[in-house]
């Protein structure tokens, strides 16, 4: 299985590949995506693992993870989905943007970051090497939460989470 990640300029066009982890230590600039799942006024969001080789034991959106050499963002989204969460729904993107954030250990999560949306109200299937636990949580509680306590999030779920939120609320879904 090909597991080289995509690099791309701020444009966002392929520039090249490399792993995960080099482009992580290095600091390249690659795609990735972020996968929300909303219903009814409520947000599913992850703890991440605490072994996971950053972030982890912080709060996140439903599913994240990088597209793979010769693999579309749709299909990226498709297998990361079942794989982490045990489903798939039809996603929609909603926007993208470019962060930077240097870890304490050295490590430098430089993306592209696409920005998707599903909604779903069926069964999941967490997968524990991904996620500690799961769960549901309304949009102003989250958004409460994001503004008191900042630090239990990642730091993409705390760029892009309010843009989803009021995109979500545009919707008059809660």
């Amino acid at each position: 299985m090909n597991n080289e990640i995509i690099l791309v300029d701020i444009f966002d066009r392929e520039t090249g590949y490399t792993d995960k982890e080099d482009a992580h230590k290095k600091g390249l600039l690659h795609r990735a995506f972020s996968v929300f799942v909303i219903n009814g006024g409520r947000m599913l969001i992850q703890k991440r693992n605490r072994n996971k080789y950053h972030s982890g034991g912080l709060w996140t959106n439903a599913c994240c993870s990088h597209p793979r050499k010769g693999e579309t963002l749709e299909q990226a989204v498709e297998r990361r989905m079942r794989e982490e969460l045990g489903f798939s729904s039809e996603a929609k993107e909603l926007f993208s943007f470019v962060y930077r954030h240097e870890f304490a250990d050295g490590l430098v999560e430089y993306e592209f970051d696409h920005v998707f949306l599903t909604d779903y109200d069926g069964e999941y299937e967490l997968n524990t090497e991904e996620a500690e636990e799961a769960k549901w949580i309304g949009f102003e509680e989250l958004a409460e939460d994001l503004r008191v306590e900042p630090q239990k999030y990642t730091v993409w779920f705390q760029i892009a989470a309010p843009k989803v939120l009021a995109y979500a609320n545009s919707l008059g879904t809660d």
